[in-house]
């Protein structure tokens, strides 16, 4: 067992930041990475030692591996912890770690490699009588095959790259004379974003909610699962709210899911931290979708509800630790809500926003966690991920950590760029939120720009609907983003031109 000295965090912003916070009180050294867009971040201030691995783009910095590599050895690192994004999924990455005679702060590589497939996957967790969504047992490419096996199976369904993401290379499909035109663009899609084209179909489920499971293994064969988190409330199939626990799964289905996402774990001859995503129906009957090989930008719920560090959890593993407590020393501790803050503006699409923090105050006090890598003055870089922070709020049950949580939205101050808080209390004030039967729809069915804007009086009213009728008949005008990308209005896409 070898105790690990010192980690270099293979990432950037506020998940760098939050596993060196991590690192520092288990009395390890840590090491930051940086682009040049980076040279002044936080994460580089605060790591015992930094170096500059490229230049702005990922792919000039970030995704350089062997650079990445080399610092480590040239510093004397012990480990890498690759964070989530970037290179965390990265099979081939974490063999390069392993080869050059480094900890990998994450799982095994076939575990990497059988997960990164969707297709291979579920044919790993099938052999653990995990449950599926009904669909094609593999990669298909014959049109007219692929239309007799959407009609058995029954529309809507859904058409899904094998090694997508975030959406890509997803097309639904509700009705017959629509198929044959969405696998032709969903092939296209997936070719275009990963290189293969490879798809599957599966059954479309009905008002379907996003259920995750954040399960942990060590080198020994022991794995638990710390609950399930709710994910439901997304634009572009790209997740914005998160809770944990979620507030509609009975004792007997927490129990049936986890022990489930344990299963799928175990497919794979998994360790480390890891998320199962289940899609579940109306009827609570649940269906597994992937599983994510790394930490989740989420994990703060299961980490407050549970009272469990997990990235210490992961250095521990790494180091070839027994995990410390069993399932049945889990417990659920009230409820807790994650909304990420995104320099986006809700009102034309959600498309990312960039410019300077002008004012940027944190919320405080009782229940509330903030994980950034921001302070007032920076500015927001186009090159990455538009998300400024996590706001995290606890409470004894739901109810206070809703109020909690919109309490801490009107508390945070940000000016200079568009942000989704706004959006976010939209939410938390939202019946169908309230209740807890809301759905992967949410935005779709009940969200549009106008339901921003609170006019107080009746000057102000006035002055919102012209505005709202500004904004609509702007939105008419420049379409989509994808239609007309050179007239939307959006700091980020003229920035982007220079």
């Amino acid at each position: 067992m070898k105790k690990i000295q010192k980690l270099l965090v293979a990432n950037r912003g506020e998940i760098a930041l939050r596993v060196m916070r991590s690192a520092k009180e288990m009395g390890i050294k840590t090491v930051a990475v940086y682009s040049t867009a980076d040279r002044k971040a936080l994460h580089v201030r605060y790591a015992d030692e930094a170096v500059c691995i490229g230049e702005a783009p990922s792919n000039q910095s970030y995704l350089r591996g062997e650079k990445i590599i080399e610092v480590a050895k040239r510093l004397g690192v012990d480990a890498i912890h690759p964070g989530y994004g970037f290179l965390s999924e990265n099979a081939q990455f974490a063999k390069m770690v392993e080869d050059a005679g480094l900890i990998f702060v994450g799982p095994p590589v076939k575990a990497i490699e059988v997960m990164g497939s969707k297709l291979a996957a579920k044919e790993s967790a099938k052999k653990f009588d995990v449950p599926m969504v009904p669909g094609t047992a593999g990669a298909i490419s014959d049109i007219t095959e692929a239309k007799k096996i959407a009609g058995e199976i029954g529309y809507p369904v859904l058409i899904k790259a094998s090694a997508g993401g975030g959406g890509k290379g997803m097309r639904l499909v509700e009705h017959e004379k629509e198929f044959e035109e969405q696998m032709e663009r969903a092939v296209s899609e997936a070719i275009s974003a990963f290189g293969d084209g490879s798809v599957f179909i599966e059954k479309f489920v009905l008002a379907p909610k996003h259920i995750e499971v954040q399960i942990l293994g060590d080198q020994h064969g022991n794995i638990v699962y710390l609950f399930e988190r709710e994910c439901s409330i997304q634009r572009r199939h790209q997740k914005v709210i998160e809770e944990a626990p979620s507030p509609i799964l009975t004792p007997e289905v927490r129990k049936a899911i986890g022990e489930a996402a344990v299963n799928v774990a175990r497919s794979c001859g998994y360790f480390n931290a890891g998320t199962v995503e289940f899609v579940m129906g109306q009827d609570l009957k649940f269906y597994f979708l992937e599983m994510n090989t790394r930490l989740q930008v989420e994990h703060p719920v299961t980490e407050q509800i549970t009272g469990i560090d997990l990235v210490k959890e992961q250095i521990k593993i790494a180091q070839g630790e027994p995990l410390s407590f069993k399932q049945e020393d889990l417990k659920i501790l009230g409820h807790a809500l994650e909304i990420r803050v995104y320099a986006e503006d809700p009102t034309n699409n959600f498309l990312p926003d960039i410019g300077t923090l002008n004012t940027y105050v944190r919320p405080q006090g009782a229940g509330i966690r903030v994980d950034d890598g921001f302070e007032q003055g920076m500015e927001i870089p186009i090159y990455y991920d538009p998300m400024i922070a996590k706001l995290i709020a606890t409470g004894k049950d739901r109810e206070e950590a809703i109020n909690r949580m919109k309490r801490a939205i009107d508390e945070y101050q940000i000016t200079g760029i568009e942000t989704t808080l706004g959006f976010c209390k939209f939410v938390l004030e939202h019946d169908s939120f309230i209740s807890g039967r809301f759905d992967t729809n949410f935005v779709k069915n009940y969200f549009t720009p106008e339901k921003l804007i609170k006019p107080k009086n009746q000057t102000t009213a006035k002055v919102g609907a012209m505005v709202v009728d500004l904004l609509l008949n702007q939105k008419k005008s420049n379409q989509t983003t994808e239609q007309q990308p050179t007239t939307t209005k959006s700091n980020w896409r003229k920035r982007a031109k220079l």
